[in-house]
């Protein structure tokens, strides 16, 4: 069980060092009680600054008021400087720290400028008073300074803290903007995936009608193809409605590392899909192409053999490699290595990318499908996959994905 430290809504140390320096200066008042002038009323005077001080933090002008007030006191009874005055001290360096407005400080360092100077007019001995109040304004004028550097370093923090929690808002912001900007761009190629399916569905079945007295079987395909397809379609749009559902807040892991955003402008062509065709898994050779011209050194690999994947997942493989690509590219250079690879064991589809992170900076980085990490975080978890990524002990950047087919992958249809 944790016991919470906090006396008076403030930190117990805190609390437990005002009541010591108020015990020191009620200590000052009591020793000189017998001998000091005023007696016994001076030790008044010098217990009730010690109560004051109490109060600093909180209400430093107030206090530093309360003590200036008493020192009058004392001056007009003509009792001079005592041992408990250096409450007044300890009251100017909180004024000086904790009040809201510096301008408190300044008006109590005038205040105490003049206590200065009547304090020395009111001191006895051999040594001029002028003297006397050299003496005591260095010793308050330093006291003042002090005061005066420990104000700056804490506003300094906290400017430092505001700012580091501005700054770690906007981040987050920033990464629920790119959250809702994938996820828009995934419903819209998961909404065209669907909308090819039922013109799929149409076409079929419109074909279906026609042919039920020419041939049967020709017909029975038909309805057969109708029937997949459409059990297709419903299965992406219920992914379709997953993503559109409110996003969670982002893994902020997917922020952070050497492959976390691949926005900016790159080298024509490189990303270049034509605009009303949905990318394809046929498609990738042109893809790899288009990195090897960009200056990548792919090794691209396939072991097992690949199944026939329903089209928005085939799209999510597609994403994925050009995701990979595109973050090798920015972070480990043109020139670098990238191991490749696409398996198929039971039930699965594994892409993995590996480079070495061996090649040059390149002077514009390449544009992707979406938002690095991100986006590939986002588009795996629609289809219930998971994705592992990060440095390899031999240098560069690996990124695992791995994506459960479904139980049926349906027929391959075409439109």
């Amino acid at each position: 069980m944790t016991v919470k430290r906090i006396l008076f809504g403030r930190p117990l140390r805190s609390v437990a060092f005002d009541v010591a320096v108020s015990g020191f200066v009620v200590l000052f008042g009591l020793t000189g009680a017998v001998n000091q002038p005023g007696g016994w009323w001076g030790t008044g005077v010098g217990a009730a600054m010690a109560v004051a001080l109490l109060f600093r933090r909180a209400h430093p002008s107030a206090v530093a008021a309360a003590v200036a007030v008493l020192a009058l006191v004392q001056v007009v009874a003509g009792w001079g400087p005592l041992a408990f005055d250096v409450a007044v001290l300890i009251a100017l360096y909180s004024v000086v720290k904790y009040a809201e407005r510096l301008r408190d400080g300044i008006i109590f360092g005038i205040v105490a400028a003049v206590g200065v100077v009547l304090g020395a007019l009111q001191m006895q001995g051999t040594v001029a008073w002028w003297a006397t109040a050299i003496w005591f304004a260095l010793v308050t004028g330093a006291v003042w300074l002090m005061g005066l550097n420990v104000r700056t370093r804490r506003l300094y923090v906290l400017s430092l803290e505001e700012r580091a929690t501005t700054l770690e808002r906007e981040r987050e912001a920033e990464s629920r903007a790119a959250v809702a900007e994938e996820r828009t761009r995934i419903a819209r190629e998961l909404h065209d995936v669907v909308a090819h399916s039922m013109a799929v569905m149409i076409v079929q079945a419109d074909g279906a009608r026609y042919m039920f007295d020419r041939d049967p079987e020709t017909a029975r395909e038909a309805v057969k193809v109708v029937a997949d397809t459409g059990r297709q379609a419903l299965e992406e749009m219920r992914r379709l409605v997953g993503v559109l559902r409110e996003p969670s807040v982002p893994d902020q892991a997917a922020g952070t590392g050497a492959a976390a955003g691949t926005d900016g402008a790159g080298p024509p062509g490189l990303s270049a899909e034509p605009v009303h065709r949905r990318p394809a898994l046929v498609g990738l050779p042109d893809l790899l192409d288009r990195f090897r011209a960009a200056g990548l050194r792919i090794d691209w690999t396939v072991t097992g053999e690949p199944p026939a994947l329903p089209p928005g997942l085939e799209l999510t493989v597609y994403r994925v490699v050009q995701e990979a690509l595109t973050n090798a590219l920015k972070h480990a250079g043109v020139g670098a290595t990238v191991a490749l690879g696409m398996d198929h064991p039971p039930g699965a589809v594994v892409v993995r990318a590996a480079d070495d992170g061996r090649g040059r900076p390149v002077v514009r980085p390449a544009p992707s499908g979406g938002h690095g990490l991100v986006g590939m975080r986002e588009r795996v978890t629609v289809y219930d996959g998971s994705l592992t990524a990060g440095p390899r002990l031999a240098g560069g950047w690996q990124v695992e994905v791995r994506l459960p087919l479904p139980s049926s992958t349906g027929t391959e249809v075409a439109a």
